[in-house]
This record gives C-alpha cells, structure tokens and sequence, in this order.
C-alpha cells in the first residue's frame, strides 16, 4: 500500500523454519545436559540445536562481542543470566516452535550468582573466567587472559590534584547517586531471517549496524566478506537496542548449520533480555573555594554491564571523561569502570551513558548553589566552559554553546519571573540542568551518488534510518549542492553488497560523519557535471555554474539531460562519483585520561523544568519543560525539533517512571504491563523544543547531530525542581511519587 513503511518483521519469508528459544531459569549454572527428546518428537518440529551444538561446529568463533567475545548464541557450558538462550527450535510454524522450548529442560549445576556492583566488586564470584578481547576494540587487546575480576574495563581520568583540592576547599558537597537499567522500548520488535544462496550467507536483519554484522558473521562463520550479505529495512525505532550482536549470529549459525532459511523474532518480553541501559552508581563531590570557583571534582563511576560486555567498555570511557560535566575545573579525578554481574547484558542507550553521570554532576552542581547562596542558574553560567576553553579531559571546545542553551531554557521557563510557589498540598519549583557529550570519534561514513539523466539521481549510504530523518536530511544536503530538488533524490537503504561501509549508525554520528561524505560525494559530483558542461561550452570550468536548470556559462546553457546524454551517447546513462569521510581523534592517554582531541565534535544542551508536586501523594506534573541542543546548523529544523522534543519525552520517563527491576536475577517487571512508561497524560503542559546554532567548522554547511542531546539533563532539571519545590534532595532514580513522599516525611 502507498505511503506504508515495510519493516523487517512485515516480510513474507515463504518456507522457512520458525525459531524459538528455550531460555535459562538459573542467573549463573553449569549446564549439566540440555533434555531435547520430547521437543523433537512434537509434530513440525524440524529440529533442536543446542550450545553444545553450535560450538561442536563453530568452536570459539561462536563466542561474539564488539569489545569482547564473551557471547554465545546459545549458552555454552553455562548460563550467565535468567533469560539466555539455551536451546533453539525449529519448526513448521512458530506456535509449533515455541511450544516445544516449552518441552526442553536443562540439569543445572548452581554457581554463585553476582547480583549486583557490590557483589561484582567484592569478588568472591566472577561471572567470567578470563576476559576475551575481541578484534573490534583494538586497544582492549592488553587484557587478554585477565582472570579473578568482573571488573572488565576502566578508565581513569587525573587532572590536576583533586583530592586535594577537594580537602583544601571550602565548600564540597558530595552525593550517592544511581540510575537503574532501562529498557528501549522499540515499537518495532527485533527480527531477523536468514539464508543460504549458493554458499553465500544472506541476511535481513533490524539492525543499526549492518557493516558489524557482517563482519561479525564473516568471522563467525570463517567466511569472506564477499559471502556475506546483510540487508534492512527502515527501522521502527532503536535508540540503541538494535546495535551490534542481538539476534543475527543465532540467526546466521543456525541457517548455516541447519542448510535451511530461518526466521528469528523476539517477543515483547524476550526484546527486555536483549539489552538493557546500563544501571549506574555514582559517588562523586564538587568542590568550591572560598570565592566560589569549582576547583574539585571527584567521582567513582561503576557501569552495570550484566553478563555480557557488549559496548559497555566504550560507554565507560566515553561517559566517564564528562562525568565532571560542562565546566572549568582545575582539578578532576575520575574512575569510571565498567562491571560485569549475572543479569542481561547492558549495551548502547540513547544518550551513551552520558545521562547517568549527567545525573551526578548537575545534582551536584545544583546543591553546591543553594549550599553557596546563589542562584543555581547563575552559579552553572558563571563557570560554564566556552568556545576554546579546555574540558579536564583536555580537550578544547568549539561549537559547543552550553552558556547559549542554557539562557535559552531559563528565559522559556521564566526563570527570572515571580513564581507561584502554591498553596496547599502543591509546591512549584523550577529547575535547569546542562549536559555534554562526545560523539563517537574516529569512524568513518562512505558515500556512492548515481546522477540519473532526468536530473534525478541515487544516493547509496548504509546509514539506516530507524525514524530520526536521516535519509531525508542527506537527500537535503546532496541536493543542495547540486541545486536540484531533494525529492528527486532516492535514498538507497543498506545493503552490504551495494551500500558503502559505515562504522554505525548510533551516537548521533549520521549527520556530521555521513552528511559530510554526502556533501563530498555531491560536490565531485557537481565538478564533474561543471567539467563536461565546460568541455562542452568550449570555456574554461571556472566560468561554469550550476544552476537548477542545469550548468550554465554567460550565454550558454544545458540541461542535466542533455548534457549527460551527450557524453554517453545513450539515453538512461548514469554518472557517478563517491566520497568518505573519516574522523580522526589522539586516543587518551592510559594514565591520564586526557587527549588534546577526544571527539570530533561535542553536543551541548540544556533543559530547564518547572513542575508541582503533590506533597501528600508524591506525584510530579510538569508544567513547562523546555530543552534546548546546539546542533551547530539545522539543516532541516522541523526535524531537529522532533529530535529535542522525542529526547526530552523519553528523559521524562528515565526521571519518573522507568526502571527495570530484578529480584535475585530474575525480570520481574519484563512486559508492558508492569514496565511503566510516560504515556501522554505524563507529557509536560508546554514542551519547549529550542534550537541553538553555533555552526561546527568541518560540519555540512556547519551542521552536527542531534538525536541525544536533549535527554542528557532531563532527570537533573526535574530533580533540581523538586529540590526547588519542597527542599529535598534525591539521588535515586527514578523520582517515584514513594520516594518523594518518603524523603518529606524524612525531612520533617
């Protein structure tokens, strides 16, 4: 039907077998043996394969992980977690497929589990044996054969002497402050079909990673790339939860050992064990001398990676190098690790953990304010960093507005209007909160354009879009050079065998990292055009100029078509042209932390809340929520607002409502109806998007991203208003109407 997106899960497959998955009751066991009698004998069951299995066939290469490969298809030897594959079916039809898991049970030997961060650091239990770098992180290669620790990765940021600093100072306030796991909460549920064709191994996968995937496969299966080939569809959302290893190498070890097209897809309660945010604890101080000035900040950051790393040790690095957030500080200390325990693993979440240290440091900031006498929104700009000035991790900021996004949200929020602090039960307060993050550095973004005889024209890159725009934003940037209507633009989705390599699609890395491979690959384009066209008019290129209507010199003229056909000969020929465009950084020092160029380019927001709180039930309203991103140049700002406001929506359930929940290792609130959610009624009065531009130097046409800007310091600016309304701190997430109600009878 026109106008219908088709995702993955919408695709006929025709006669494949339907995967399903018996899964693991025990956080962390021995498998003993794995019972597949009864499931073989259940008519349209055309097989069972088990751990044991694969890795009798695949060996170690059944082990994935972009940082390490610790991850198995199915559970080999043991099980990590409540929920981890153990054993597939494959079946007629997937009723058939998932009542036989129903009739596999496993002989299990107990092992200690490791719950949580306190267990995980005590070490009296390891959830692995030894840590396995894999080939992706690079740089992880030193821990290779580290064993007796669940502590996988950590990253260690010195600048200056805080500690001291901290004892020397006048004023410190410190905090305990943790963020649970969350879920993404997709509306498009993870699917994945596989075949063989002519010993080639094919996939269509929901996924934001194809060119991972098909490495991943490729070493998997000890193929080529040239015999791996990974499609997709427009994704129904993501926010991180279709990156990297999910249900692609079970889907690819088992058509490739089974010799059938198979199709893997998760429920809405297997999507809640595929990955999770990262739960975060946090103890940090800021600290400030006598005249006010911040010259300490010290912070202990432990990531909760569960039982697989995932990207975890990325997240650790790249989140802890802000934990001391958008500010001048002298001096800074960081320990940002990241953990293993028995639970589902942790991996990418919009925002990159950047939102669980932003949690910290402007709770912090916020209480060193009111601890001080000032006005918490004076007390940020004063000492917020500014263009060229130096962040403790040693890098220098450039178009990176923080004091701009900052006045922006408290002039929309009325910070310096009289406020009806109310009467009753209900109290207002107002908060602000500033966050700041890296984009993902170095990667790289390839571009193919195909300029079509009719003036039309093919833009070939494997950024996928999922719902953020992006197909329609490189189409705007690849028509504007070429001076032609972005709807005559198709933008062909990824496919390993015809789209270019891209490291991802994630970090809010597309605009900037693939715009500028689309602008290259438009602008080679347009020369070429202003070549022929020059060859043609008999004048030198320079007085040749693109125009809508096609090249042009004084009085002579051409259409695209003409002059394409021109050259060729041929009607329907086709020019093309292609571009890359690779990031580069100086990776940190291991010591300090500190790099002259850890990013290529920073993100820089701020929100500002103004709530009331129910002081006999807890319940918070927001009023008026404003959220403000320099996002360098908008080149599509309807978009760009969508992004602000989705971001803004989806930080208000982080602060209020979201979090999973685990007794023991088990989910206990996995499905959604015990996973809560903002839904509408939850929205603020006034939602205040803002757009800021301070145009980056190398961005397309200064641009930059801006898909997780906005959630950054949702939680703080709320918190910070609560804190404003009715005089008690939080440090816990999420601000439950109990919490709440708690801390004020605590405070009485």
């Amino acid at each position: 039907m026109r106008g219908m997106i088709a995702h993955v899960g919408d695709q006929a497959v025709g006669a494949a077998a339907h995967v399903a998955v018996h899964r693991a009751t025990q956080p962390h066991a021995r498998i003993e043996a794995v019972h597949v009698d009864e499931a073989l004998a259940m008519p349209g069951v055309y097989g069972v394969v088990t751990g044991a299995d694969l890795y009798k066939q695949l060996g170690d290469r059944l082990l994935t992980g972009p940082a390490f490969a610790d991850q198995p298809a199915l559970a080999h030897e043991k099980v990590r977690y409540v929920g981890e594959p153990v054993a597939a079916v494959l079946a007629a039809d997937l009723a058939t497929a998932r009542a036989a898991t129903d009739a596999i049970w496993v002989d299990y030997e107990d092992l200690p589990p490791v719950y949580d961060l306190a267990d995980a650091l005590a070490g009296t239990a390891y959830v692995h044996d030894e840590l396995r770098p894999s080939s992706v992180f690079g740089d992880l290669k030193h821990l290779r054969g580290v064993r007796d620790t669940n502590v996988n990765y950590t990253y260690n940021l010195r600048t200056g002497d805080a500690e001291a600093a901290r004892d020397a100072g006048a004023h410190t306030v410190t905090g305990e402050f943790w963020a649970p796991p969350t879920h993404h909460v997709p509306i498009e549920l993870p699917c994945t079909i596989a075949w063989v064709d002519s010993g080639r191994l094919e996939m269509l996968t929901t996924t934001q990673t194809p060119s991972y995937v098909r490495q991943t496969i490729a070493d998997l299966l000890d193929l080529p790339l040239s015999r791996v080939r990974v499609t997709t569809r427009p994704l129904g959302g993501s926010f991180g939860a279709k990156m990297y290893d999910r249900l692609e190498p079970l889907a690819a070890a088992l058509a490739w050992t089974a010799g059938r097209r198979v199709r893997v897809t998760a429920t809405r309660e297997e999507a809640f064990l595929l990955t999770t945010r990262h739960g975060a604890a946090v103890s940090s101080s800021l600290t400030a001398d006598a005249e006010g000035n911040l010259v300490s900040s010290v912070a202990d950051v432990r990531y909760d990676t569960g039982a697989y790393a995932d990207v975890g040790p990325r997240i650790t690095a790249k989140s802890g190098m802000v934990a001391p957030g958008p500010y001048r500080i002298a001096n800074a200390r960081v320990l940002s690790r990241c953990v293993y325990t028995n639970k589902p693993s942790a991996g990418p979440f919009r925002g990159f953990g950047v939102p669980q240290v932003t949690w910290s440091h402007e709770s912090l900031i916020d209480e060193l304010a009111h601890e001080l006498g000032e006005d918490p929104y004076a007390f940020r700009r004063r000492h917020l960093l500014r263009e060229g000035d130096e962040a403790p991790m040693g890098t220098r900021m450039h178009s990176a507005d923080f004091v701009g996004c900052l006045d922006a949200v408290a002039n929309a929020i009325g910070w310096f209007d009289p406020l009806d602090r109310g009467t009753g039960r209900i109290r207002r307060g107002r908060g602000v909160a500033v966050g700041v993050k890296a984009v993902l550095t170095p990667t790289i973004a390839n571009a193919v354009l195909q300029l079509n005889q009719d003036n039309s024209a093919t833009l070939l890159i494997s950024t996928v879009d999922m719902g953020q725009g992006s197909d329609t934003i490189m189409a705007q940037i690849a028509a504007d050079v070429l001076r032609m209507d972005s709807r005559r633009i198709h933008v062909v989705r990824a496919d390993t065998d015809a789209t270019p390599y891209d490291t991802i699609t994630a970090g809010s890395r597309s605009t900037y990292h693939t715009g500028n491979a689309v602008r290259r690959v438009a602008e080679a384009m347009r020369d070429k055009l202003i070549g022929l066209a020059a060859e043609r008019f008999g004048v030198p290129a320079e007085e040749v100029s693109l125009t809508p209507d096609g090249p042009r010199a004084g009085s002579h003229e051409v259409t695209v078509a003409e002059l394409v056909h021109g050259h060729f000969g041929a009607r329907g020929a086709t020019l093309t042209t292609e571009a890359n465009y690779t990031s580069s950084w100086t990776p940190y020092d291991k010591e300090t932390g500190r790099s002259d160029k850890v990013t290529e380019h920073w993100f820089a927001g701020a929100v500002g809340a103004r709530i009331a709180v129910d002081t006999a039930t807890g319940r918070v309203r927001i009023e008026h929520l404003a959220v403000a991103g320099d996002v360098g140049r908008a080149i599509n700002p309807t978009l760009v607002e969508q992004q602000l406001s989705g971001a803004a929506i989806m930080g208000i359930g982080h602060a209020l409502f979201d979090q999973l929940v685990l007794d023991q290792g088990q989910l206990i609130n996995g499905t959604l109806l015990d996973y809560q959610l903002p839904s509408i009624r939850d929205l603020p009065d006034q939602l205040t998007p803002i757009v800021v531009e301070s145009p980056h130097d190398d961005g397309p046409f200064g641009a930059k991203g801006v898909g997780e800007t906005g959630i950054l310091g949702v939680a703080p600016a709320i918190a910070n208003a609560v804190r404003d309304a009715v005089g008690v701190r939080l440090t816990r997430l999420p601000l439950t109407p109990e919490s709440i109600t708690m801390a004020l009878e605590e405070n009485q």
